[in-house]
């Protein structure tokens, strides 16, 4: 009998297991893909780890979690600086002064603020004549937070591939804040650790299971669903809730994301891990040379290859790899209702973003694991 049975090897499903067995339980971790990790898993191609279901940027302010995953792997000093494309002409990401320059040829922070200020002004004024005091949308948010040139160009466009809506159809909290910089600084997380694992994100969870049995290729809802008990003593499942309970209430929404990979003759391709296309005329959100987040310098071209991912974005059907929860009033409301059944579950906890339904980064995560065990 095991003291838990965890449903999905992800960051949640591994840590908690992890700090479980670190106290003594038994612990059995399943997950229905061939491998173990979920979306932080890696594979090596041409020498290159590639992120096979997007890039991954581990970074916090956090100095507990940053000194908990860096027991089971050294991470490098990598530092998020995607590019933005529209129409072939480059901007830096996030909106700093590198992008006000390109996009005004204004060089002082003054001159950059006073044309976001003024075109802040024409949608607070825009919004006054339709009657409207509180953004509707997020259109209306995006431009009350950056203007229009800077909606047009970076935002829009790019939002709607994502999101497969037109912004003025979008609510207005995806985008509540956006970081506008009056300095020349492309990081774009500001916190105060960040990087990539050296060696990639396969030895963390490889250290983080380490000795733990793991079955993969194992479907929870197909083996386990009406026996578990008999196998453990709790559950710990991190699957999608809706699934969980059979769909019983309806299903939740979700966006999804595949990947077209090239092994490119050239050992440097774009010159930058990401970059967005934030216009239509191309059907992907962006794409990402891998080899960028683990090599530097010199070391970019002793490799005489690349590999390069388009991603692309799309409503999450049956069967497909849910990505991002499309937090609008339907879905939140079913959420919740679902939220009510979990509670009412014995012996089990649902954790991480598809159980919860809520989009987590990869820091956060590891931290509410380790509260649990306080």
């Amino acid at each position: 009998m095991y003291d838990y049975l965890i449903v999905g090897s992800g960051l949640f499903g591994a840590t908690f297991a992890h700090e479980a067995t670190r106290r003594g339980k038994r612990c059995l971790v399943i997950d229905k893909r061939p491998h173990l990790g979920g979306n932080i898993y890696q594979e090596r191609v041409e020498g290159i780890n590639v992120h096979k279901y997007g890039p991954h940027i581990f970074h916090t302010n956090n100095k507990e979690v940053w000194d908990y995953v860096n027991r089971f792997v050294p991470f490098n000093r990598y530092t998020n600086s995607p590019v933005a494309c529209y129409h072939g002409k480059l901007f830096n990401l996030p909106f700093n002064m590198n992008t006000f320059c390109q996009m005004w040829g204004v060089t002082a922070p003054e001159e950059a603020m006073a044309i976001i200020e003024e075109q802040k002004a024409e949608a607070r004024t825009e919004m006054t004549k339709a009657g409207v005091s509180v953004p509707r949308n997020l259109r209306e948010q995006a431009l009350l937070l950056v203007g229009k040139d800077i909606f047009e160009t970076l935002i829009k466009e790019y939002t709607e591939k994502q999101w497969g809506r037109p912004c003025h159809e979008l609510p207005a909290f995806i985008i509540k804040r956006l970081p506008v910089r009056m300095v020349f600084d492309n990081n774009y997380f500001n916190d105060t650790y960040q990087g990539i694992p050296i060696g990639g994100y396969n030895k963390l969870t490889e250290g983080l299971l380490e000795g733990i049995e793991c079955r993969t290729g194992t479907d929870f809802s197909c083996t386990d669903y009406r026996n578990w008990r008999n196998k453990a003593r709790n559950l710990v499942y991190t699957g999608a809730i809706d699934e969980y309970f059979g769909y019983r209430l309806g299903r939740l929404d979700w966006r999804t994301i595949s990947f077209r990979t090239h092994v490119c003759d050239t050992p440097n391709l774009q010159g930058n891990a990401v970059v967005n296309y934030t216009s239509h005329d191309v059907p992907y959100t962006r794409t990402i040379e891998h080899k960028h987040f683990e090599m530097f310098g010199e070391e970019v071209y002793r490799n005489p290859k690349t590999v390069v991912s388009e991603e692309y974005s799309s409503e999450c059907r049956p069967g497909q790899e849910p990505f991002y929860p499309i937090n609008d009033e339907r879905n939140n409301a079913l959420a919740k209702a679902y939220s009510s059944l979990a509670e009412r579950e014995e012996n089990v906890l649902f954790g991480g973003r598809l159980a919860e339904y809520k989009y987590y980064d990869m820091a956060p995560i590891i931290e509410k694991v380790l509260r649990l065990f306080e």
